[in-house]
């Protein structure tokens, strides 16, 4: 029986396993549920045209700049590829592993309107152990972990 990512309480002895290889990752029916309500909300948005940031608008200084309907999927990839950004030498594969589980045991609890089909890639990544190349250094925004996090998807 694999970890359910967004359900279960994920601690470190449980992403160590996962990050191992030891352990699997997989949604339940409740994590679905929760992943496709949210989503839901977000087409709902789409299709009414209401102006929400970051899902039909610009980011930081472009947030006036409304995105049509036929382009908000491209916003997304788009915002993934300017945020590619990282350099330096590749951090360990592990780290980058163990990056993925944690977000996805946080997208996985339903509130940020991912679409399943996203999660489901980050399944097969985490569990077949194809770990993308994350470089060390990159930062964009405030958080500071935009650039990394952009290079797992």
């Amino acid at each position: 029986v694999g970890f359910k990512a967004g359900i279960e309480a994920l601690t470190i002895q449980e992403l160590i396993k996962i990050c191992e290889g030891t352990k699997s990752v997989e949604l339940s029916e409740k994590a679905v549920e929760k992943v496709n309500e949210s989503a839901g909300y977000v087409d709902k948005i789409i299709d009414n045209g209401t102006v929400t940031y970051g899902i039909n608008t610009g980011f930081g200084p472009l947030c006036s700049t409304i995105i049509s309907k036929e382009d908000t999927s491209k916003l997304q990839d788009n915002i993934l590829r300017s945020h590619s950004v990282g350099v330096g030498k590749p951090i360990d594969p592990k780290i980058a592993k163990a990056m993925m589980v944690l977000k996805l045991h946080a997208l996985a609890m339903g509130f940020s309107g991912i679409q399943k089909s996203t999660l489901d890639r980050l399944l097969v990544f985490i569990n077949k152990n194809i770990i993308p190349v994350v470089p060390e250094q990159g930062s964009v925004g405030a958080s500071g972990d935009l650039a990394p996090l952009a290079h797992l998807f």
